[in-house]
């Protein structure tokens, strides 16, 4: 994939003063309604973002609301740049001075002013959900437990589930312990909180239970941003959890001028706490709400929308809307059924190919959205073979690499030397000889005497360590107390940090092991820099710390670029709020979408349909809904079968295309592996001369050879089956069969006796 460059558009539209009018009449009465709880039921493509940004420009110069009493929640960064960005070409530079941003950053923002009420420092670190699992880790294993067997990601994910809950340990030990696991979590949970506060640490969950915590526990400061934030906005209500929500109506209790937009339809996050109910809700929490419904839908075609809408209405639990277009009828909905997940990728590379010379699309204004990221692998290789660019989002980020993680763990330790987990990454990155005897043991008196691992090593030479270690420690301990003293002094963070990179060692350590995968690290690290640099150009008051909570709090629809002229590849649930011009939503077979039940629950069928209506009205001209009839699992290739929500769908909208046996690759070599290349026609074979009343047989000569991929045949002893792969040539001639009764079989064509048979 090649990297592109872009050119930054610095042209603002300007606006008039009676911008509003630009609105539709819901658009309108959304915008304008100022005073007391409003819920905003916002149908996909209608809009939504335009109307925050507008009700947020109304307050400011209709009402002459103050910039800092409005407080705007976001679900990703994105959104809240873009909808700044909007503001700012409405009003101008009143814009900056808004509280605008994701639940997690405009609450650490506000933990940072308060900590000292709650028992942290302000200049605490943030556990992004890599650095948890290492935290849980090194618990069990204090605990006496495997963590080969006791996965670390079960029990942070459970213990995320509770803090979304706001359930706290004791309250977990006492009330939600019914089996070995929850005991387990519950050990490691009393113990994770406590080191947290130890290592003055939140994690993520914590950004949102402690501000519950802090309001509670402090009527005044509660007070005192009920009185800041008169108007609070809250994006995508449906994909709050219940810490959210209780936070969010702490703060609109005194005033109550609340606004909500979101749409049950698209709630999709259930698995990360998310909870419907708080939208199904809202007017009964807020007595005296205006719900206004906003149903016309600016995105997609008539079609694409009457193909949602004949999957959406099938759940029974949502608010009531019908959703309509201006639109153009557009093009008919596309269902491609493939032979397996090879054949699915390269047609649809095909598709692209063919789209974009026709219609003259760019390739990024394609998107193929799949249920689970490990789907990407084969577009990936296919799109390579053929030369398609593309953009891989929810992939492995920048900011979770080793080097890059280890260089934030320096960074951080320059801020907030008590964090544990960062010490205890770099203490010995690159080595400098501080083995894990030395290490285990500094651990183990940290325990014992109930203190940080940072106030042991600085006492270092009070301990009977091992003596070289010691002092090793100690100048450990030296470099990280220059380094801190030179950022405080106020040398800028890439100075301090290209320092670092010296005294520390660890650019040489890539220089000298000069292996590829060593230089990559190095110019990734180099990378880092830069970004260290424009954000210390692009900001007014830079700080280390602020640039470590930034980078931290990065979500995957952050990371996706819409001016590279690339094919997006991304989940369905990345896909959220983003629209293409031509989408294909991949996989659409039972088990996989819908995802089947996990954890001996039953699957949430209606949550998987709103998860199938999101990527549907992403598209906006044209939409392909693709399956396979086999595919890999567990190393075997195994029959599919379609997806029930296929049959869901208004038959008045699709039209159904089979692989056809045309366009064998030239590339395509008999035995290799490559039999994906060729499209295969599913119809069943045409009848011939011997024929009985409920089966026709066919018999061949050899050299007639029918048996392709698709063909239906009879075996003596298996009974009858289908051909799924061919491979050889003349005598060496092989065939891969699926028979009903038998399961798939390699046979010897010469040697089959093999009959093509039609049922």
């Amino acid at each position: 994939m090649r990297k592109f460059t872009l050119q930054p558009d610095s042209s603002k539209p300007e606006k008039s003063a009676d911008f509003i009018s630009e609105l539709n009449e819901q658009q309108r009465k959304a915008a304008s309604h100022v005073q007391g709880p409003l819920l905003i039921v916002a149908g996909a493509g209608s809009g939504k973002t335009r109307v925050l940004t507008y009700r947020i420009a109304y307050l400011l110069q209709k009402h002459h609301a103050m910039p800092h009493n409005i407080l705007a929640l976001t679900f990703t960064n994105k959104a809240a740049r873009e909808m700044q960005e909007r503001i700012s070409n409405l009003i101008g530079e009143k814009a900056s001075e808004l509280w605008m941003g994701t639940f997690h950053s405009i609450f650490s923002k506000i933990l940072r002013f308060e900590a000292d009420k709650i028992g942290f420092s302000s200049n605490f670190s943030i556990y992004d959900t890599s650095d948890s699992e290492n935290a849980v880790k090194l618990i069990l294993k204090e605990l006496g437990y495997d963590p080969r067997e006791i996965k670390p990601r079960t029990i942070q994910r459970k213990i995320s589930d509770a803090k979304n809950q706001l359930i706290l340990p004791d309250t977990y030990k006492t009330k939600f312990v019914f089996s070995t696991l929850d005991d387990i979590t519950a050990q490691v949970y009393d113990v994770y909180q406590v080191r947290m506060e130890q290592a003055n640490a939140m994690d993520f969950d914590d950004l949102l239970i402690k501000p519950v915590k802090l309001f509670n526990e402090n009527p005044d400061v509660l007070e005192k941003y009920q009185d800041k934030f008169r108007y609070i906005l809250i994006d995508e209500y449906q994909d709050t959890n219940h810490a959210q929500y209780k936070v969010t109506k702490l703060l609109a209790d005194k005033y109550q001028n609340i606004c909500v937009v979101g749409d049950d339809a698209q709630s999709i996050y259930s698995f990360r706490g998310a909870d419907i109910s708080n939208i199904l809700n809202f007017k009964s929490d807020y007595e005296n709400a205006v719900e206004i419904p906003l149903e016309q839908n600016y995105r997609s075609t008539k079609l694409i929308l009457q193909c949602a809408d004949s999957i959406i209405k099938r759940n029974e639990k949502q608010l009531q809307k019908t959703l309509w277009t201006d639109n153009d009828n557009g093009e008919t909905v596309t269902l491609l059924e493939n032979f397996d997940e090879r054949d699915e990728a390269n047609r649809i590379a095909n598709y692209i190919k063919d789209l974009k010379l026709r219609h003259g699309y760019a390739f990024n204004d394609f998107a193929v959205l799949y249920r689970t990221n490990y789907q990407s692998r084969i577009f990936e290789e296919s799109f390579r073979r053929k030369n398609i660019d593309y953009q891989l989002v929810g992939g492995l980020s920048f900011y979770q690499r080793k080097e890059i993680k280890d260089v934030v763990a320096y960074l951080t330790l320059l801020v907030n030397p008590e964090d544990e987990q960062a010490l205890l990454r770099i203490i010995n990155e690159p080595s400098r000889g501080i083995g894990n005897k030395t290490l285990n043991d500094i651990l183990k008196k940290a325990r014992t005497e109930r203190r940080s691992v940072w106030s042991i090593i600085n006492d270092v030479e009070s301990y009977d360590f091992y003596k070289p270690a010691k002092s090793r420690i100690s100048s450990f301990v030296d470099m990280i107390d220059k380094l801190r003293a030179q950022l405080a002094s106020g040398t800028a963070i890439l100075e301090v940090t290209k320092k670092m990179l010296e005294m520390s060692g660890y650019m040489k350590a890539l220089v000298e092991e000069n292996s590829a995968q060593a230089l990559t690290r190095r110019d990734n690290v180099l990378e880092l820099q830069n970004a260290i640099a424009y954000y210390q150009q692009s900001t007014k008051k830079p700080s280390l710390a602020s640039f470590l909570q930034e980078i931290t709090l990065i979500t995957d629809a952050d990371k996706y670029d819409e001016n590279i002229p690339a094919v997006t590849l991304m989940t369905v649930h990345a896909s959220k709020g983003l629209e293409f011009p031509v989408v294909f939503i991949v996989g659409l077979e039972e088990n996989l979408f819908p995802m089947g039940a996990r954890d001996g629950e039953e699957a949430n069928i209606e949550e998987e349909r709103r998860l199938f209506y999101v990527a549907i009205t992403r598209a906006q001209k044209q939409l392909f809904l693709s399956h396979s009839k086999m595919r890999y699992k567990f190393g075997e290739e195994q029959r599919q079968v379609r997806s029930r929500f296929l049959d869901e769908v208004d038959p008045g909208v699709v039209r159904t295309e089979t692989g056809a046996t045309i366009r064998q690759n030239n590339n395509h070599k008999p035995g290799k592996g490559n039999f994906s290349e060729i499209e295969y026609d599913w119809k069943k074979p045409q009848k011939s001369e011997k024929s009985s009343k409920n089966n026709i047989t066919y018999e061949y000569e050899y050299d007639e050879d029918p048996f392709r991929p698709g063909i239906h045949v009879l075996h003596p002893a298996f009974g009858p089956g289908k051909i799924v792969q061919r491979s050889g040539s003349g005598r060496d001639s092989k065939v891969v069969v699926f028979f009903k009764n038998r399961g798939q079989k390699t046979l010897m064509l010469r040697a089959a006796k093999l009959k093509v048979i039609s049922e």
